[in-house]
């Protein structure tokens, strides 16, 4: 028997998150706020990233694997401070950070993030 698939915030063209055999799938996440500094984007983007865990019964402290695109990698330093403080101590997951054209050139960042959801007696 195969298990369902649900979609998180469904468009067009994709699907916020999908959830599958109790792993939940993000897509990108990109800055929504109007800052253009590496610093608040990434808050931005790690915010957004909370919440849609939380929509599909996870948190960040599940994160099985992340993946961060920047536009400059000479940002990683700044990008970095900031994902310290927002990583829970004990459970930073794999990551790989790379330079890559976005987009929307008004973007420094994207986010692909890969999380266990909570067992249903923990939700």
């Amino acid at each position: 028997m195969s298990a369902d698939i649900t979609r998180i915030g469904m468009a067009t063209r994709y699907s916020e998150a999908a959830v599958f055999n109790g792993v939940v799938y993000l897509a990108g996440m990109v800055p929504e706020c109007e800052a253009s500094d590496i610093r608040s984007q990434t808050s931005d983007v790690l915010a957004q990233i909370e919440q849609r865990l939380k929509e599909a019964g996870s948190d960040k402290s599940r994160i099985l694997r992340t993946q961060i695109y920047l536009t400059d990698i000479r940002e990683i330093g700044a990008m970095n401070e900031v994902w310290d403080a927002w990583v829970v101590p004990g459970t930073a997951p794999p990551r790989a950070t790379v330079q890559a054209a976005l987009a929307d050139p008004a973007w420094k960042i994207e986010v692909v993030v890969t999380a266990a959801q909570f067992a249903p007696d923990q939700a």
